[in-house]
């Protein structure tokens, strides 16, 4: 499979250095505009817009939200069917005419070189308005599957697959975040394995390169200093694998007495991973924390002595394991999807033999009983700057666009 994640894969600039080719103009479709709360397909979709100016790639961007995004991008990022239009009132299907009517326009109105979106049902609603401009798409996970994993209905999730194959399979390049993902795909959606690229995610770094030492973060987060602190940042849903992780706690708690897990995040399994702390009796070693802003992420993952991502399906990059290596912290990963493309060259002890509660349980308890040597803080900070630097994604995703146009 061709790899964008190498440098002078490409037609486009050398990675880390702004282009001085000839100005291509990229219509990006996305779902949300970056803000607090944001999930890692807004975060990459905002690094893009935000990033390729400078790598001769203009861009003219569409998302969902929020109300205002035009104003504060000065006109650059502007909204599918603001709320003032016409076919708000009109309900969903208003909705959908909306958005066929705004991409259609400025696909009609030229100046535009590449396609780029980033989530399969804004093609799939626009399909015969796109023209004849190369596509480019970003797959951040397979949608019907996810769906389906989160309990959605088998009607709507193959109304969903039989929207967003047609998509990648017409699309004239997929960009995916790992070479996990690029398999996925090929074998699910039969997409040709020449038009994969596989551009890794990355990461604000001076953001995470949080000052303060451990014990310092601690404080000012009001955490235990003197308790090893295990800490997952994920949304409370059944592939984020958190059940599993918190199976494995009484174990690593007879191990280690002191132990404490911290989840952080919100969702529809929040009751139910509650209840089931408390029928383990682990509510002295399982504390969750919520929705934790935006602006505490670099410090709380400083202040964890190791952070966990037990995900069982569908992930195709990892983006919090990142996050926590480039605030010096050591993730720990299941085998699944790309998170061991994340960390395993840093150290294979990172990855769990599997995404059982028995192999997390192992794996943590060997790391905090020292029989691991994980990386130390600068070990994880170097390893994550030089990967995940938004600069070498952006120079990557310009020379794809540029192969294209």
């Amino acid at each position: 499979m061709p790899d964008t994640g190498a440098p002078g894969i490409g037609a486009g600039p050398d990675v880390g250095a702004p282009s001085t080719a000839k100005t291509l103009t990229v219509l990006a479709l996305g779902m949300h505009w970056f803000a607090e709360g944001s999930g890692g397909m807004d975060r990459v979709f905002y690094d893009l817009v935000t990033g390729l100016p400078a790598y001769g790639i203009a861009v003219r961007a569409l998302v969902e939200g929020p109300a205002g995004v035009a104003s504060a991008t000065d006109g650059v990022v502007s909204s599918y069917c603001p709320i003032s239009d016409e076919a708000r009132p009109l309900g969903r299907l208003g909705r959908v005419r909306g958005i066929r009517r705004r991409i259609g326009e400025l696909v009609a109105g030229g100046g535009c070189d590449v396609i780029a979106t980033h989530f399969a049902l804004y093609p799939a609603l626009a399909t015969g308005r796109l023209g004849s401009l190369p596509h480019v798409t970003h797959f951040h996970g397979p949608w019907a599957a996810e769906s389906r994993m989160e309990g959605e209905g088998g009607l709507a999730t193959t109304a969903k697959f039989w929207m967003e194959r047609p998509v990648y399979r017409r699309s004239s390049r997929v960009v995916v975040l790992s070479r996990a993902f690029g398999d996925l795909v090929q074998r699910r959606y039969g997409v040709d394995p020449a038009r994969v690229r596989v551009i890794p995610g990355c990461v604000d770094l001076p953001r995470f390169a949080v000052r303060p030492d451990r014990m310092a973060a601690r404080a000012q987060l009001g955490w235990p200093t003197d308790r090893p602190i295990l800490l997952s940042v994920r949304r409370l849903a059944s592939r984020m694998g958190l059940d599993r992780l918190i199976a494995a706690m009484p174990a690593i708690a007879r191990a280690h007495p002191e132990v404490l897990l911290l989840i952080a995040g919100k969702g529809r399994l929040a009751t139910a991973l509650q209840q089931q702390t408390e029928a383990l009796g682990m509510a002295r070693h399982v504390r969750f924390l919520g929705f934790l802003p935006d602006a505490d992420l670099p410090l709380a993952f400083r202040a964890a002595d190791i952070n966990v991502v037990p995900t069982i399906a569908l992930e195709g990059f990892g983006l919090t394991a990142a996050e926590a290596l480039a605030a010096g912290t050591p993730s720990m990963v299941t085998p699944v999807g790309g998170l061991p493309e994340v960390v395993a060259e840093l150290s294979p002890d990172l990855v769990f033999a599997s995404s059982g509660a028995d192999e997390i349980a192992a794996g943590l308890s060997a790391a905090l009983s020292g029989r691991l040597r994980l990386p130390d803080q600068a070990a994880c900070a170097a390893y994550a700057a030089a990967r995940f630097d938004p600069a070498l994604a952006v120079a990557r995703t310009a020379a794809v666009y540029r192969e294209l146009a």
